[in-house]
């Protein structure tokens, strides 16, 4: 199976916006939506590649920005379109993050990578994801790109589930570095900072913020479900306050990556 078919099959057989409505999701979803929200302007227009069921387009369009959104699933395309409603500016195709011919250059104020850069594993599909949605941001606009984080995930699967057998077998990990080996049989791309920063030289943006969108939330996520809504309010506000504290986004399973386009280039 193809990695593109293995990414379909996957989220056929989940909802991506059931995932940002757990209580460790909804970290994420608010932390992000907070760093796009900040540097909003009316008559902003949006690019979401890799859109999945809408959750963040159809926001932006129901808040009154002219978005598109772009989704590889049908499945997710799907449930995305019929979620439109009457009056929302949204215009929602599917499409591929490694080709954005359709759109010209200097397109959109803010382009939205929240979802590519987990699946793919060649440094030259990569390259050109991140190339791509520079081209199409106009200068001085913001792109930005998630990431899942290797170390969290080495933490709470191999260690806490006891997966480290698993991923030796495997041939996921190599055991004397504990670098992760990229395969796409594991479906999602990890990364460590290193890895990010890598990707970003030479592209022609800087960086304006790096943040963990949901810091210690996976570690601690039977205690968030236990959490009243006053105290779990509380907890958001304290993960916005922290998420850029370099000395911790490490623990992040997702990171954001918040690019501003050279007004040069």
């Amino acid at each position: 199976m193809s990695i593109e078919n293995s990414v379909e099959a996957f989220y056929e057989s989940r909802r991506e916006d059931e995932r940002l409505q757990s209580r460790e999701g909804q970290v994420e979803w608010f932390v992000t939506c907070s760093y796009i929200d900040r540097y909003l302007f009316p008559g902003a227009r949006i690019l979401e590649i890799g859109a999945g069921t809408g959750r963040y387009a159809l926001r932006y369009a129901q808040m009154g920005y002219q978005v598109d959104a772009i989704e590889p699933v049908l499945a997710n395309l799907d449930v995305l379109s019929a979620r439109i409603k009457a009056g929302d500016n949204i215009r929602a195709i599917q499409g591929n993050a490694l080709d954005l011919s359709r759109y010209e250059d200097n397109s959109f104020y803010r382009v939205l990578l929240l979802g590519p850069m987990y699946h793919l594993f060649s440094p030259v599909d990569k390259t050109r994801c991140l190339s791509e949605a520079h081209r199409v941001c106009k200068p001085g606009g913001l792109v930005y790109v998630a990431y899942c984080q290797f170390d969290p995930s080495m933490i709470q699967y191999a260690f806490m589930r006891g997966a480290y057998p698993t991923l030796i077998e495997n041939g996921f990990l190599n055991e004397k570095t504990f670098q992760p080996i990229s395969d796409p049989r594991t479906i999602f791309e990890l990364h460590r900072k290193r890895d990010i920063d890598a990707l970003s030289d030479g592209l022609p943006s800087r960086r304006l913020h790096y943040v963990g969108t949901d810091m210690f939330a996976h570690y601690m996520a039977d205690s968030l479900k236990e959490m009243d809504e006053p105290l779990f309010q509380h907890y958001l506000e304290y993960t916005l306050n922290i998420c850029e504290n370099t000395d911790l986004t490490g623990v992040s399973n997702h990171v954001l990556d918040i690019r501003e386009k050279l007004k040069e280039s």
